[in-house]
């Protein structure tokens, strides 16, 4: 059985990546990050989705983000609600963590080392989130590039580093449709960038409005509980 590496924050996107990689037989550890978000709740919901799932190992990491911010989740700024989409993609958000995606994949690069894995799935998406520079296949490809020339492994090991981007070209309906039938329960996922208390996200925030139209696009009722609006 291969091994692979999943990057899971306990968001609706990691958690369908992990029941994808799951369902394609590999051997999963998953590694979620603490790293000085607003939205730490998330950090709950992935060590719930790993008992769930079975998962055997299951590292977190405490990284300090907050003390450089730069990023609506890890500074004292606002985190934009009520926006429609034409805004969210105009440019880069203010919610963009700088260099959040390449410091992971770096994480993920040395445990998928030591681990003696070849296969790191991360759930990045161009679609819905453009604005992201770390979410584009361009990049991925350039981080995978880097990985097989940076590391003992990449040098000495026939087999290759692969970064798997399952939902890179994925709406968030298709990625719902395909969690759903794969028995995802998104009850156990969080979204919300600026939740108003544990486990009761906004639903206003970009993250909640882009989830509630994929669930409403996919014909499925989101089963989160949302107290400030109304659906």
């Amino acid at each position: 059985m291969s091994k692979a590496i999943v990057l899971l924050s306990g968001g609706l996107d990691s958690t369908t990546v992990l029941a994808i990689t799951l369902d394609q037989g590999y051997e999963v550890s998953a590694l979620t990050f603490k790293y000085g978000q607003r939205h730490d709740y998330e950090i709950d919901c992935a060590k719930e989705l790993v008992a769930h799932f079975n998962i055997k190992n299951h590292y977190i990491m405490n990284i300090d983000l907050g003390s450089i911010g730069g990023s609506a989740l890890t500074d004292d700024l606002d985190v934009p609600k009520d926006r429609d989409l034409d805004e969210m993609n105009s440019d880069i958000p203010i919610t963009y963590v700088p260099a959040r995606n390449t410091i992971f994949l770096s994480y993920a690069l040395a445990l998928a080392e030591v681990e003696g894995a070849f296969n790191i799935f991360i759930g990045v998406n161009a679609l819905d989130y453009s604005g992201y520079p770390d979410c584009r296949p361009k990049y991925i490809e350039a981080f995978q590039k880097m990985g097989r020339l940076a590391t003992k492994s990449g040098l000495e090991e026939e087999q290759k580093l692969q970064i798997h981007t399952p939902l890179i070209e994925m709406t968030k309906s298709e990625i719902i449709k395909a969690g759903t039938a794969l028995g995802v329960d998104y009850s156990k996922t969080h979204s919300c960038y600026d939740p108003i208390s544990k486990g009761n996200p906004c639903g206003r925030c970009d993250a909640c409005q882009l989830r509630l139209k994929g669930f409403m696009e996919a014909g499925a009722v989101d089963p989160l509980n949302y107290p400030e609006i109304q659906r």
